[in-house]
């Protein structure tokens, strides 16, 4: 889990993924972050809650494809971030 590293370094973390990704790695992470997330080539979120209310696959795909998800609480927090960082390109 990335919680609780600095922003510098979660974005190091995020390009090292991608360098082992680009090098022909298969990259499996375990992951809450909205960065990572967002930066993912593929997401299967499991839920739709955890423990015994969980471990269904709830949505799959890109994240943008996941934030469309009615049922996906995880597709409801990266349609909101996904939204926002979109408003702040926009104004800039």
């Amino acid at each position: 889990p990335s919680i609780g590293l600095h922003q510098r370094d979660n974005v190091k973390l995020i390009n090292a993924l991608k360098r082992l990704r680009d090098l022909g790695n298969t990259v499996i992470v375990v992951e809450h972050d909205t960065e990572t997330m967002e930066n993912a080539d593929h997401i299967i979120d499991l839920g739709p809650e955890g423990g015994s209310a969980g471990g269904s696959v709830v949505a799959t795909g890109t994240p943008e494809t996941v934030a469309e998800v009615e049922g996906s609480y995880t597709g409801h927090y990266l349609k909101e971030m996904l939204e926002a960082a979109t408003k702040r390109v926009a104004a800039e």
